[in-house]
């Protein structure tokens, strides 16, 4: 029996684009990902233990603002025993809304899905959040009992912030840790933002996606450190996940990379706050124990 201690990425993405296309990937700079990566790619990025602990479960999340995407991923992980969830996307604005969760919920491989996402980063009205149909949207998420990933940028927090207030039983997950300006090493927004939200007990956020926030060539731990340091303060280590954003990390090193950098940053924390960060955080908002008992 192996003494390596469970981990779990809360945060990755497949694709397949022989079935569905990813525009996204159109744009300059992500020729190194501009290709299908599966599940089995996963498998074998992933292969470096991080703090004695190997892959043992995931969060898969949608790309694309797609209905048949989340069907597809749902689909994916229902067989597959190292997704633990999925966070799909629904139009949050459309008045049939609870019939296309339910439908969802409904679908092969339905109760996987723990939560919903949207692309707010690409949306220009600062208060798309707030607009009643996204907000009755929200509502038939939290009545179901699903959580959101808040994908936003610095600009944005005071959005998030206002979401927290106003739905405070809507578990909120900010994805990419608001996806901190490091390669222009303007941190101080930013930081007001994560504090903000932070004061919401609702909120908790995925140490994820910050290398590729970082100029992907040169960065370093030191270029890191920083935004670890302020989130570990504005959060503590119950209410941080870990997450590879793989395999977008690619670009800026990849899983392995991203791992080491993490183990670093642990390595003032107690077992019992490493325990929080690589597994326990994200088992409870995604409640993947839930999940391991349906196999």
């Amino acid at each position: 029996m192996s003494d390596v201690l469970p981990l779990v990425d809360a945060h990755h993405h497949v694709w397949d684009l022989d079935q569905r296309p990813q525009p996204w990937l159109d744009a300059p700079g992500h020729e190194p990902i501009r290709r299908s990566h599966g599940i089995e790619d996963l498998r074998r990025a992933a292969e470096r233990p991080l703090a004695g602990r190997s892959l043992t479960s995931t969060v898969v999340v949608q790309c694309v603002s797609s209905v048949e995407e989340t069907v597809e991923l749902l689909a994916l992980a229902g067989p597959e025993p190292l997704i633990g969830a999925v966070v799909g996307w629904a139009d949050l604005t459309s008045p049939a809304i609870g019939d296309v969760l339910d439908a969802l919920r409904s679908a092969p491989g339905g109760g996987h899905l723990r939560a919903l996402r949207h692309l707010v980063q690409g949306e220009s009205d600062p208060e798309w959040l707030q607009r009643e149909s996204v907000e009755r949207g929200l509502r038939a998420v939290q009545d179901r009992g699903l959580g959101y990933d808040v994908l936003i940028r610095s600009h944005q927090f005071p959005q998030a912030v206002r979401l927290a207030e106003r739905l405070p039983g809507l578990p909120l997950v900010l994805d990419h840790a608001g996806k901190p300006p490091i390669a222009r090493h303007e941190l101080a927004d930013w930081e007001r933002g994560i504090r903000a939200l932070a004061a919401h007990s609702q909120a908790v956020c995925k140490v994820s996606g910050l290398i590729t926030e970082a100029d992907h060539r040169s960065w370093a731990l030191h270029d890191i450190r920083p935004v670890w340091d302020i989130l570990l303060d504005a959060f503590g280590p119950e209410r941080l996940m870990f997450g590879s954003d793989w395999p977008v990390c690619v670009l800026a090193g990849g899983w392995a990379r991203w791992a080491e950098a993490v183990e670093h940053l642990l390595g003032d924390c107690s077992p019992h706050e490493r325990q929080a960060v690589l597994r326990d955080t994200a088992t409870a908002f995604y409640r993947l124990t839930d999940h391991e008992n349906e196999k």
